[in-house]
């Protein structure tokens, strides 16, 4: 038998908290999921900070990943009759969820800011490069890892493969957003994906919803919403976030320059810091080892990157406000010379952070990110765009909403010795 037909001698499970069972049958992804590569996701939390907020988030990449392949599967069982659906492409789009967020690194998307990555690119250099993950995905077909890396990519040839991975109602947002409500303990993210699995349907470029299912995806996209604004951009998530991202910025700028010195050498960063980064470099970098240099440069000679690893490893936050840049840039300004004044560095214990999101688009030509939007199927068998058809969704679509908020150390602005000065900071923080 060949090897993309193998199955093993029993079904394998994980018990899951959101899907209760994960079941696997298939040789190849039970492969996969004790790769290397994979089970490297155990070390990267899904929510990066938010457990910093949100004391139960500390669930994994590794947990999510597993959930997204779970969804596929079950959608793989409900397709494997329709007409528009071929059952060739299952495995493939088993792998695809598998392996969609392989190449996400520790703190995701603060560590990939500063030093410049793209973790859709390395995903997909894992899956193509010199790797288990590779070897595995070679023995089902020579071409099968190129198809494997295309459909994440989003440049597969059968957009409907993609759309189960990628759209804006696939598997990989049904996971995450019930995935993360509940180890958050939030009530928002929850809605009725059993319904919603029911009701999707293949069409020859994406999956639609049977009109009769339209309630459910409309506690979908709320759910999305919610969770957006209550939890993932939480403000004091973000302010762990904005210290987490000036620590690597002041290591960097430190690792520069020549006349400083670490008392131990950042080996698991130096080729991040000179932007030199192949792929072993970035498979060896986990949060563990993040967290362990954290612990570290709490005691370099270095006041600022000292101070900052101290505060995120304590939970010792910046305080926020509400910014607006344009009426207010004139404030920030003077703040920004106030806090040099106060020998306050503005470039690490001033910032303006912003956070915006779109919960559902239609269709926009000559956009430069093209939303496919969701499609039901109505009973004379035509296709009705979501938001044409449902006053709830019709009323968010194409606004997005954006937020601004200005951080700072409120501790060390109640140090400052002259009274004056303290109170014209004060003064502008606050009016």
């Amino acid at each position: 038998m060949e090897y993309k037909d193998q199955q093993l001698t029993e079904e394998k499970v994980f018990k899951d908290p959101v899907h209760r069972y994960i079941h696997v049958r298939d040789r190849v992804i039970w492969d996969l999921i004790a790769a290397p590569e994979f089970q490297r996701l155990r070390r990267v939390k899904q929510l990066g900070t938010t457990n910093l907020t949100f004391h139960g988030a500390e669930h994994s990449r590794f947990n999510h990943s597993l959930g997204v392949y779970e969804i596929v599967r079950r959608i793989m069982m409900n397709f494997q009759d329709r007409v528009n659906w071929d059952n060739e492409d299952r495995l493939l789009c088993l792998c695809a969820a598998l392996l969609h967020d392989l190449g996400h690194g520790p703190f995701s998307h603060s560590f990939e800011k500063v030093f410049k990555l793209d973790h859709e690119k390395f995903t997909q250099r894992i899956i193509l490069e010199d790797t288990t993950v590779n070897q595995i995905l070679n023995k089902v077909s020579p071409n099968f890892a190129q198809k494997v890396a295309d459909v994440i990519a989003k440049t597969y040839s059968d957009k409907l493969v993609v759309s189960l991975i990628s759209s804006q109602i696939d598997a990989d947002r049904m996971d995450y957003l019930q995935r993360d409500a509940y180890f958050t303990g939030v009530s928002y993210g929850h809605f009725d994906m059993e319904r919603i699995l029911r009701v999707m349907r293949p069409m020859d470029d994406q999956v639609v919803i049977k009109s009769t299912g339209m309630h459910a995806v409309e506690d979908y996209i709320m759910s999305r919403y919610q969770m957006y604004w209550q939890v993932y951009f939480h403000p004091v998530t973000r302010s762990a976030e904005v210290i987490l991202s000036k620590i690597f910025q002041r290591a960097k700028y430190l690792y520069e320059n020549d006349s400083y010195t670490f008392k131990l050498k950042p080996t698991h960063f130096i080729s991040f810091f000179s932007g030199t980064v192949d792929l072993q470099d970035y498979l060896k970098i986990d949060e563990m080892i993040v967290y362990y240099y954290f612990q570290l440069w709490q005691e370099e000679n270095d006041e600022i990157l000292a101070d900052l690893c101290e505060r995120f490893i304590n939970r010792r936050l910046f305080k926020y406000v509400e910014y607006n840049p344009d009426p207010q840039i004139n404030a920030g300004m003077e703040l920004y010379q106030l806090f040099k004044e106060a020998g306050i560095n503005p470039d690490y214990y001033l910032v303006v952070d912003s956070s915006s999101d779109l919960p559902y688009d239609f269709y926009r030509p000559g956009e430069e990110e093209e939303r496919l939007p969701i499609h039901l199927l109505m009973p004379d068998g035509g296709l009705k765009e979501l938001s044409r058809h449902s006053d709830i969704v019709e009323s968010i679509s194409g606004k997005k909403r954006t937020d601004h908020k200005l951080y700072f150390p409120k501790d060390r602005i109640q140090e400052i010795k002259d009274e004056s000065l303290k109170q014209r900071i004060v003064d502008i923080l606050y009016r």
